[in-house]
């Protein structure tokens, strides 16, 4: 039977879901490291000659989802991360043509920095070609370096924001393309949306406030974070939600050949065995977390393996992992 909307191949009532977020390359191992010196690749510029081939992998392996980041401009000094490199739509394009059964998720999309018209066509036409499998995370940005190379007020980000998300859920609708508080019914945005409207899910604070979000998000996109933080984070949005929204994170994994290795943390994430990584992963999901991105970019093994170890071993045994929280 056919998801509702694409929350659904990402919210599962008994288990907790993973995906893979972009690029999918392990560019921050030191094997990745030594192959991009070697290449000359700037630091921080991943190598997705790859990659294509590796996504298709993750849409038959069983992944729920593939996220996207959308970073325009690549800050070598600053930031020194060029993100999933392609412009985020035209990668997520690409994607609705060479898979059939992942969320297409964008973690995130910066609303100020787009006219919201366009946001909105770009959104649409990913939700119909994919046939309705768009998540649009979304969020007001992190990087200074965009907002005046675009003529914008960075301190205004947070109003923007709130604007920006208003006007794409009107335009998605039916009746004319919204207008200084009204509708021009002569001038329509197409294509529809495949889903009856896209989910919006925010990434990070968005400057907004927790109510804000609640009222206007179909979710959180949260850094990762620990089991008691997580479980407060999840506690307060499916309360402020009603359990309506769905909660996500991320997490940044260096998966090692011994299964039994203990887990050794790593920023946004850890280095660790699968044994260790069913256990964590088990308790995100009773603490409320309906679905974790994972990163790859530490990863010191070849990423084939990785997937493979992930859907064979990892996501059966999440299976009923929220039994817990039900409990």
């Amino acid at each position: 039977m056919k998801p509702k909307t694409s929350l659904d191949l990402i919210r599962k009532p008994d288990r907790l879901t993973l995906g893979i977020e972009l690029p999918l390359d392990n560019d921050w191992s030191p094997q990745g490291i030594r192959r991009r010196e070697a290449s000359g690749r700037p630091s921080g510029v991943p190598d997705l000659s790859a990659q294509a081939e590796l996504l298709r992998r993750v849409d038959e392996l069983g992944f729920a989802a593939i996220w996207a980041r959308d970073v325009p401009v690549f800050d070598s000094v600053g930031m020194g991360d060029a993100g999933s490199v392609y412009d985020v739509f035209a990668l997520l394009g690409f994607l609705a043509g060479i898979t059939r059964n992942v969320a297409l998720g964008t973690a995130a999309v910066v609303l100020p920095i787009r006219h919201p018209m366009m946001t909105a066509k770009a959104a649409a036409s990913i939700d119909a070609l994919s046939g309705g499998r768009l998540i649009l995370g979304v969020a007001s940005g992190d990087r200074p370096v965009e907002y005046p190379l675009l003529g914008l007020d960075f301190e205004a980000r947070g109003e923007d924001f709130r604007k920006a998300a208003d006007y794409l859920r009107a335009a998605w609708q039916p009746g004319g393309l919204p207008f200084d508080g009204g509708r021009i019914r002569e001038y329509d945005l197409l294509p529809r949306p495949e889903q009856r409207t896209i989910p919006v899910v925010a990434a990070g604070q968005a400057r907004q406030s927790d109510g804000w979000l609640a009222a206007n998000m179909d979710g959180r996109f949260v850094y990762p974070g620990g089991v008691g933080r997580m479980t407060a984070q999840t506690a307060a949005w499916h309360d402020a939600t009603q359990g309506r929204g769905a909660f996500i994170s991320a997490f940044h994994l260096d998966l090692l050949a011994d299964a039994g290795a203990p887990n050794e943390p790593v920023r946004f994430g850890g280095r660790m065995g699968r044994k260790a990584l069913i256990s964590l992963f088990r308790r995100y999901a009773a603490a409320g977390v309906d679905h974790i991105a994972v990163n790859l970019r530490q990863s010191a093994r070849p990423l084939p393996e990785v997937l493979d170890e992930l859907a064979s071993e990892v996501l059966p045994a999440l299976d009923n992992s929220k039994a817990a929280q039900a409990a």
